[in-house]
């Protein structure tokens, strides 16, 4: 099957010299592989997630939006993923969802982050999202330099919120409130 055409605005160029374009394209069955081992390096971290496995695909499909999910194709290569989970079922907030962002560490400090969370925001704006939240841990400062480069500011800090191997661990809280949706 042939991947789908590129959407211009979204190919950039990664902050390396010598790397190809980045394309950010929508998140297919056929990119489960790729998201899942993405997935997988970023809890290998220990700062990345409470999670510690991958869901299977039906959870894990199941526990995000249906859009957008975008992935970062440098090449054949898909080097990034992004999607969005609901933060209530209640219909009050159906504007409101929480980021999931990781970035292969082959491609971490290129841009690739940036490029995903830029398309995520305008994508998650023509979906009705007027809030964008996230929980990150403060140890990943790449994620919240991150967020806050994209509009994001901090809400607070969460203390103790969840143990990983028996350690307590906080969670900084950013959101982004759209300037288009839900005004």
């Amino acid at each position: 099957m042939a991947r789908p055409a590129r959407h211009s605005a979204w190919d950039v160029p990664l902050n390396d010299p010598d790397a190809r374009a980045l394309s950010i394209e929508e998140m297919r069955a056929a990119d489960r592989g790729a998201v899942r081992s993405i997935y997988l390096e970023g809890i290998a971290t220990g700062h990345a997630t409470f999670e510690a496995g991958v869901p299977e695909w039906p959870a894990w499909d199941a526990g995000h939006l249906p859009e957008p999910r975008l992935i970062a194709r440098q090449g054949d290569r898909i080097v990034g993923w992004t999607a969005l989970s609901p933060v209530s079922s209640r219909a009050v907030y159906a504007g409101v969802a929480e980021v999931s962002i990781y970035v292969s560490a082959c491609a971490r400090g290129k841009g690739v982050g940036r490029a995903l969370l830029r398309a995520l925001i305008e994508r998650s704006e023509h979906a009705g999202i007027w809030t964008l939240q996230a929980g990150i841990f403060p140890e990943n400062e790449a994620s919240i330099a991150l967020h806050v480069s994209c509009g994001f500011r901090r809400v607070g800090r969460r203390e103790r919120l969840g143990q990983i191997d028996g350690a307590w661990r906080d969670v900084v809280l950013v959101e982004r409130r759209s300037r288009v949706v839900g005004l």
